[in-house]
């Protein structure tokens, strides 16, 4: 279990609201564990049995309620991939809900600071975004869009991006994007 915290929560893949169990409780989950890089990837992993309470209900683009760690409260995936069965379980791959700002396109605009970068994506976006974005930085500099291009990828990942441009760490918390200037804390360790 992701740090034995709790189990995961299955949901389906329009679910707006979770603050109920949705298809239900994965009680019967062999292993899951969060894996999240500083700036880079954010995925789940997990090993359900075939003969499992919820084994029917899993499937591509379901959303996963989890536990990553005991300081943040769960956080939500989509699901993206379902192994084949070996000895009775599949392993399933999910990324974080953030990853669905890959598919909301935002249309050429600018800025001169990094919250005006960061709302721009919001208001420039060309379909619904359900996301909200945050920052602690101040920093000043261009940042453009020249092209239509998906929110993700001017989040990171290239020359012109918010991090390129501004610096600075993504925390992804569901649907709430925040840029710090750092993100955790030093404790001397």
């Amino acid at each position: 279990m992701v740090g034995a915290l709790s189990y995961p929560i299955l949901y389906s893949a329009t679910e707006t609201q979770f603050d109920n169990n949705g298809f239900g409780i994965l009680g019967d989950c062999v292993s899951c564990e969060a894996t999240e890089e500083a700036n880079g990837i954010f995925e789940l992993s997990f090993q359900y049995p075939m003969d499992g309470v919820h084994f029917e209900d899993i499937s591509d683009r379901c959303i996963v309620k989890a536990r990553v760690d005991k300081f943040r409260h769960p956080q939500l995936f989509r699901i993206y991939s379902i192994s084949k069965p070996m000895s009775g379980i599949v392993t399933v791959l999910a990324e974080h809900i953030s990853y669905d700002l890959s598919g909301i396109p935002v249309k050429p605009h600018s800025s001169d600071g990094v919250v005006g970068a960061l709302s721009g994506l919001k208001t420039n976006a060309v379909v619904d975004c359900p996301f909200t974005f945050w920052t602690n930085k101040t920093t000043s500099g261009q940042f453009s869009v020249t092209t239509p291009s998906s929110i993700r990828s001017c989040l990171g990942g290239g020359a012109g991006s918010i991090l390129d441009v501004y610096g600075g760490e993504l925390e992804f918390d569901n649907y709430t994007v925040k840029l710090h200037n750092n993100r955790g804390t030093n404790r001397g360790v």
